[in-house]
């Protein structure tokens, strides 16, 4: 099956040139479009995509609003049939922290700039659409450096959720933070691949987190690494 996407653009050009950009690839499939938040709001509630590409800037309901509504527990839950709710890529040509702090409060997924290439940007959609975590590399650099600044200034006391985690599951969430995907966890550890998914998803289970930018948002605030 393809994977399913909305893109949210408020400028028509832009809007179809991106979903005529991805849905020029096999395995992704542009199933509506809309102009403002509001709209991409109510096209993610009744399509029910894998993963909804958003532009911060829009009339009517921003970005960011409408991010944070379609992950939210009544937006992103489940449908009848057990399917995930859609999973949102920021993509803007603002490379503003402001904005990626947000973004990634509301719930985002993922946060692409608008001048990446194609195959970067197709390569984004797959990636967040299984559930991983993508942030532009400038963009990961200055959150983790922001991020490790503040929690030097003050001391953190782990989530008690963190407590149930097995220590393999610790080492696991400190290699997720440091940006290694699964193949190299796998490698790290000398275990499966599988075993690395599996150990991935109960730790975002335990910990209560949607994905694995959560997870390494987590790590860093928490002092795990």
């Amino acid at each position: 099956m393809p994977i399913t996407v909305i893109v949210a653009d408020d400028q028509a050009m832009v809007r179809d040139g991106i979903a005529t950009l991805l849905g020029a690839a096999e395995d992704i499939e542009v199933v509506a479009q809309a102009a403002d938040g509001s709209e991409a709001v109510r096209l993610a509630a009744e399509h029910r995509p894998d993963v909804v590409v958003m532009d911060v800037r829009m009339p009517v309901m921003d970005g960011l609003e409408a991010t944070r509504e379609i992950t939210s527990p009544a937006g992103g839950a489940p449908s009848e049939d057990g399917a995930e709710g859609p999973r949102v890529l920021v993509l803007t040509t603002f490379d503003l922290d402001e904005y990626v702090y947000e973004a990634l409060g509301a719930g985002a997924s993922g946060f692409l700039l608008k001048d990446a290439p194609v195959d970067d940007l197709r390569s984004a959609v797959r990636t967040v659409a299984r559930g991983d975590a993508l942030l532009a590399p400038s963009v990961t650099k200055r959150l983790i450096a922001d991020i490790a600044a503040r929690r030097r200034d003050r001391v953190h006391a782990r989530p008690e959720a963190y407590a149930d985690l097995t220590p393999r599951e610790a080492d696991v969430l400190r290699l997720v933070a440091r940006g290694l995907s699964n193949a190299e966890i796998a490698e790290e550890l000398v275990v499966s691949e599988q075993t690395v998914k599996t150990h991935v998803g109960r730790i975002l289970m335990k910990l209560d987190l949607r994905d694995r930018t959560q997870a390494v948002v987590f790590a860093y605030e928490n002092g795990v690494v």
